[in-house]
């Protein structure tokens, strides 16, 4: 009895060898030739990234950035632009990374306001006040900024330059167009008054 199970064990394990690989191997005698194949395959997953501020490529980091002004007394709604303070965004004095990597077709991308920015005070003044200057950073097709609207989203479409890749990235730099006299006080803040701005990338 004790043969017989080594001997159907020993059996059942050299039927099972074919199976264990998807090697091949082909033994010619003579003249001729030989062959041998190999399937290849690699799975991509569908990705999708953006960055607008403090981030890195591949991560998901929380932080989030603000952009300052302040606006001299002197020159208080005299249309001359004033510049963001010297820690606004992670480049600073008002200037943001600003990245979008997708690799599944056309990206919409948007810009999301609640409304005008408030001092709580019952005094506002519009995102139309805000304006965004691009500059070229790395990738051939600069990511434009979804214009800032009041308690509106603007979109704007990224189509695939070849393929269904969209890469796309830019330096942003916001100023203060300081073309109205405004009523005194803080306008927005930290998630308060409408100072918050929401960046959306979607794709298929």
């Amino acid at each position: 009895m004790r043969l017989l199970t080594k001997t159907l064990l020993a059996a059942a394990a050299i039927a099972a060898m074919p199976m264990a690989a998807n090697a091949e191997s082909q033994y010619v005698s003579g003249s001729g030739s030989a062959n041998a194949r190999l399937d290849f395959q690699v799975t991509v997953p569908r990705i999708l990234f953006l960055q607008v501020g403090t981030g890195a490529d591949g991560t998901t980091n929380p932080a989030i950035d603000q952009i300052s002004f302040v606006v001299p007394a002197a020159s208080l709604g005299n249309g001359t632009a004033v510049a963001a303070t010297a820690g606004s965004g992670d480049v600073g004095n008002g200037t943001v990374t600003a990245k979008v990597l997708g690799n599944n077709g056309t990206i919409t991308f948007t810009s999301t306001t609640l409304g005008a920015l408030e001092n709580g005070a019952g005094d506002s003044i519009s995102y139309s006040e805000v304006n965004t200057a691009v500059a070229p950073l790395t990738s051939a097709i600069p990511l434009q900024h979804p214009t800032l609207a009041d308690g509106a989203t603007t979109t704007l479409t990224l189509s695939p330059a070849t393929g269904k890749l969209v890469q796309r990235d830019a330096q942003w730099t916001y100023t203060y167009a300081n073309s109205v006299v405004a009523a005194p006080g803080t306008y927005g803040g930290v998630n308060t008054n409408n100072s918050r701005v929401t960046y959306t990338a979607a794709m298929p």
